[in-house]
């Protein structure tokens, strides 16, 4: 976050990197970073093997163009944690404590969130 300009598209158009949202979010990510420290890994990696340890049935989908980034995602399988980890890096982030949308300013209505998804069909295919 601290490199990112001013003024930027991201900024412009992203509530949860506005000026009325972002100190609270800062705060939020400083804390991920004091945990990342304390893991001796990255954020991004802590955030990724937060995600692996969710269970069997969870898998992060970071995607990156550079190679220094997919040799620091590759990182992130090295880590274990403990319960009482996980719990605290959970806490560090009450995702009530969120400030601003997840989405784009003007793309709520493409979001995930509102669309059509089928029920799963439990029977087995034939």
């Amino acid at each position: 976050m601290e490199n990112m300009p001013a003024s930027s598209a991201l900024t412009e158009n992203y509530p949860r990197f506005k000026a009325e949202t972002i100190g609270k979010n800062k705060s939020i990510y400083d804390q991920i970073e004091s945990l990342a420290k304390k893991h001796q890994c990255t954020p991004s990696q802590l955030a990724l093997a937060w995600v692996l340890h969710q269970g069997n049935d969870v898998v992060p989908i970071p995607g990156t163009s550079k190679i220094k980034n997919l040799d620091q995602n590759i990182g992130a399988l090295s880590l274990k944690f403990t319960e009482n980890d996980l719990r605290e890096i959970s806490e560090a982030v009450p995702i009530d404590d969120v400030a601003g949308s997840r989405n784009y300013t003007g793309s709520d209505n493409q979001s995930w969130v509102f669309a059509n998804t089928p029920p799963k069909d439990t029977r087995a295919s034939t």
